[in-house]
């Protein structure tokens, strides 16, 4: 059986659950708190040497990490990565998105705000949003007649920038005017199997 070793707060590794239940594929959930540094331990970091979650172990005891490679490589085959070249293409451009213009200020944002800001952070927080608001820009953007960022159908590409989009209010950000976000955030918690980010 799989097994995910992952941290209940984290978008990242909440794509991966999200990903697993839409699939119906059984797992085992192991948590580790990254707060803590339960994910730099020498017996984890022999699982990942990057020392993060979420890191999923096959069934044959091999490790995979990074959430939108895990997610490739779980949705392969299936109805949530597209067969054609391009729009296979397509859903890496999102996912990149995703982890260089969009994760690092609305994740990491909403990570602060849970943790408790420091002076540094305070400092830092205006233009960190200012560039989450960015990224909603292009998003709302895309999605002007388009009911999913991909092929008009629900996929990975969908996944990965579900997961702290949903939650950007908990960074501070107000999503009221992103009518179209909004409405694709109620699309993508409709899905079959659809689970909360706070579901083990």
């Amino acid at each position: 059986m799989l097994k995910l070793y992952d941290f209940l707060m984290s978008g990242n590794g909440y794509k991966v659950r999200l990903l697993l239940a839409a699939l119906g594929t059984p797992y085992e959930r192991i948590e580790l708190d990254i707060t803590q540094g339960e994910t730099r331990t020498q017996q984890f970091l022999q699982r990942n040497p990057n020392g993060r979650i979420p890191t999923l172990e096959l069934e044959d005891g091999t490790h995979l990490s990074e959430s939108n490679a895990i997610l490739w490589y779980l949705a392969e085959g299936t109805r949530l990565l597209p067969e054609d070249r391009f729009e296979r293409a397509k859903v890496l451009q999102w996912m990149f998105f995703e982890q260089y213009s969009h994760e690092p200020y609305i994740a990491v944002v909403r990570f602060w705000v849970h943790q408790g800001l420091t002076a540094e952070q305070r400092h830092q927080i205006d233009e960190k949003r200012r560039r989450g608001y960015e990224a909603l820009g292009v998003m709302e953007q895309q999605l002007e007649g388009a009911d999913y960022f991909v092929g008009g159908r629900y996929s990975i590409a969908d996944i990965a920038l579900y997961a702290y989009t949903h939650v950007a209010h908990e960074g501070g950000f107000d999503l009221s005017g992103y009518a179209r976000i909004n409405d694709w955030l109620a699309r993508v918690s409709g899905q079959p199997n659809h689970i909360p980010i706070t579901q083990a």
